[in-house]
């Protein structure tokens, strides 16, 4: 199946730099169903998905850690308090840490979504401990910078912290898988050179107006 005439199969920014990017009707089919859906419902395709798509087995691996990590099922760990905005966030926090453009750039636009907040992810990826968000949420940034920078130094005292913002070790294990995979990412977009889509940079910083 080609892609349909009103959408394009193109990304709106250029190649990267140092990996030409797809075509996306050279892809396989199962991958080439999943961007378009993508792109459907974003109106554009986030550059990731094609940048690591020339490389199939790898983005079928890629994307189901990550929709198991980012889009857990309802249920799935039902103890489990960390919401959408709170898994956007730790990325956002995380990834400014590993200098990575490309995942501030975009999943800094879903945290102001989620979280209703135009200023907030340009907080957290320069100081989220002087960011606006709760003490509970500032926690959790504690607990996954620690991740990030010194996991080998983690201890109970680490674990009771989270705890007494009402967080359980099935949390923790949340936060840490989410910094440790978006590591990898950070890694991969940093150096292909992934550049984020134009659109990324306005979503979420205006209001959109009431009917």
């Amino acid at each position: 199946m080609s892609i349909p005439n009103n959408l394009s199969s193109r990304p709106a920014t250029k190649a990267t730099a140092r990996f030409p990017l797809p075509d996306l009707n050279s892809l396989p089919q199962d991958i080439r169903d999943k961007i378009i859906a993508v792109q459907e419902k974003a109106g554009f395709i986030p550059n990731v998905f094609l940048a690591l798509a020339r490389r199939p087995a790898e983005w079928r691996a890629f994307f189901a850690y990550h929709d198991a990590l980012m889009l857990k099922e309802e249920g799935s760990n039902p103890n489990g308090k960390l919401t959408k905005g709170d898994r956007e966030m730790i990325v956002t926090a995380t990834s400014a840490t590993n200098q990575c453009l490309y995942c501030v750039v975009a999943h800094g636009a879903l945290l102001r979504i989620y979280e209703k907040k135009p200023l907030v992810a340009d907080e957290v990826a320069v100081n989220y401990r002087k960011a606006d968000i709760t003490p509970r949420q500032r926690a959790m940034l504690d607990f996954a910078m620690k991740v990030c920078q010194r996991s080998q130094e983690l201890d109970d005292a680490d674990f009771a912290a989270l705890h007494a913002q009402g967080f359980d070790d099935e949390d923790a294990w949340d936060i840490a898988a989410i910094t440790a995979f978006f590591a990898l990412s950070n890694r991969m977009a940093s150096f292909s050179n992934m550049a984020p889509n134009p659109e990324f940079y306005l979503l979420g910083r205006v209001p959109k107006a009431k009917a």
